[in-house]
């Protein structure tokens, strides 16, 4: 592939790209032989980095549940042992699982990808990479793709690639987290009732690895096998057809709590008994609450479109600092590492997608261990008659919420347009005396006591500008898009419709 077509690859800080044909106007371009010469960089990369030849090094290769991971896996695995090092086959797996195989000391893998798209549609598929400092950064992935370009597809042999069941072995290590944290014996779920939904992902070993080894009662679960054309909705917590799925999984069977997973399990929501669900702002109250015992007066790390009565929370009732940062889960997840290695401590670092990162986890984005925190603390709760819902009980909520895209027509330097945009729109708002949220590390948060917030922003990668807006009361939203319109007059190439 020439060096263009390769960077199209690039979607921050992974690889993504279209892997089969079935959507139309959708065209190939996350080739197998993309996928080998990608996989050869890692290697490459991974040995300058690391200073150690290439054939010392061993890499675990993983994929969730896509049709085309099979074909992409083998490619890469070729590409990988073309460079002279070795690659390890770990099968299905999730995200968070690939990393700690460079972690556990019966595994200590020098680096890993994981094959996935997360939640995107079957259609398309992806490569994340991961070395002993964690996830690649957006520079890692420019530099990996640089290398890719200059080398040609190899056809290694790989029918003597090892294998390992990673997920059976990460699977025993977040059971003996449930264990460590409830203090009750080798089954301390026994007389819980807990679903599972992995929307035919690769979190289907949550219950059957997991919760049933633990002694809970796993009945009512959904969609546990694997199956890449995710037949019955989308891998994702922030899908409302899934929440819908998962909220009927736990009143039908009556359970004590509903797990929701993405496609990778590097996300999660929640479901309580009654039907409740606990995610975006409730996701990130209710880690804070479990975690604020150990973490008194810590700051929580989250992304820039949370609620000001998730701050309130936050910060009157758990007496933490919140600390609103970029969108983008690796900007969260920076930015906690930033904190705690200058002395402020963080055990947090969560986005309203679900994305959520523990300090006493390796800052990892990791799905199934907010679900260990949040089944620990249910069992807690459950032997002392309690839900969940306590921890939260006193979060408010929006009256209403409601999230704009403007797109940015006929411009190629979107990013430049953009930023004007952002810079008249603070300006227009603060001649009218509307008062501005400061810091802001993202886009312009304009302030309204008495009726809610409106968030303006440029977005990561598109040549769109999403607009959030929340209100106190019933009606607010129309009210305050009605003041968003009046500030962003004028713009001939924004499309603002969407606001009248």
């Amino acid at each position: 592939m020439i060096e263009k077509d390769l960077f199209k690859l690039q979607n921050g800080s992974d690889v993504r790209g279209i892997a089969l044909d079935g959507v139309e106007g959708e065209h190939i371009n996350l080739t197998p032989d993309a996928a080998n010469i990608i996989a050869a960089a890692f290697t490459v990369f991974l040995s300058r980095k690391l200073e150690k030849p290439a054939n010392e090094l061993r890499i675990a290769i993983g994929h969730d549940s896509r049709l085309s991971a099979e074909s992409l896996k083998n490619a890469a695995m070729a590409g990988i042992i073309g460079q002279g090092a070795s690659a390890t086959d770990c099968g299905l797996a999730s995200t968070p699982s690939m990393f700690m195989s460079i972690i556990f000391p019966e595994t200590h893998m020098d680096g890993s990808i994981m094959i996935t798209a997360s939640h995107l549609p079957f259609n398309r598929n992806g490569l994340k990479f991961f070395t002993r400092d964690g996830g690649a950064e957006h520079d890692d992935i420019h530099a990996i793709l640089k290398i890719a370009a200059s080398l040609e597809p190899s056809a290694a042999d790989i029918s003597k690639a090892p294998e390992l069941d990673l997920i059976s072995i990460y699977s025993a290590h977040l059971c003996s987290k449930i264990r460590d944290g409830i203090g009750a014996g080798e089954k301390p779920l026994e007389g819980m009732h807990i679903v599972v939904d992995a929307g035919n992902g690769a979190g289907g070993f949550f219950a059957q690895k997991v919760l049933q080894v633990l002694g809970a009662d796993t009945a009512g679960s959904r969609y546990l096998e694997p199956d890449g054309r995710f037949p019955n909705h989308i891998p994702n917590p922030e899908n409302k057809a899934a929440m819908a799925a998962i909220k009927e999984a736990v009143l039908e069977s009556k359970a004590d709590l509903g797990i929701i997973f993405d496609t990778d399990v590097d996300r999660m929501s929640a479901v309580l008994p009654s039907g409740e669900d606990i995610s975006r702002n409730s996701l990130i109250a209710m880690m804070a609450a479990i975690l604020a015992p150990d973490y008194p007066g810590s700051t929580i790390i989250t992304d820039s479109v949370t609620s000001d009565e998730l701050s309130t929370f936050l910060q009157d009732e758990l007496k933490l600092v919140h600390h609103r940062f970029k969108r983008g889960y690796k900007n969260v997840i920076n930015e906690c590492i930033r904190l705690n290695k200058e002395g402020t401590i963080s055990p947090l670092a969560i986005e309203t997608s679900g994305h959520g990162a523990l300090s006493e986890n390796y800052y990892l984005d990791d799905g199934a261990y907010l679900a260990v925190k949040l089944i620990i603390a249910a069992a807690k709760a459950f032997k002392e008659g309690k839900s969940l819902s306590h921890l939260v009980a006193k979060l408010g909520q929006p009256a209403e919420a409601k999230e704009y895209r403007f797109s940015i027509r006929d411009t190629e330097d979107f990013r430049s347009y953009g930023q004007n945009v952002l810079k008249t729109f603070e300006e227009r708002a603060r001649s009218k005396g509307i008062s501005i949220a400061a810091p802001s590390f993202e886009g312009v948060r304009l302030v309204f006591p008495d009726k809610g917030w409106i968030l303006l922003r440029l977005s990561l990668h598109d040549p769109n500008m999403p607009m959030n807006v929340e209100s106190k009361y019933p009606g607010g939203i129309l009210e305050l898009a009605g003041i968003a319109a009046e500030l962003l007059a004028g713009f001939d190439k924004l499309d603002t419709s969407g606001l009248s």
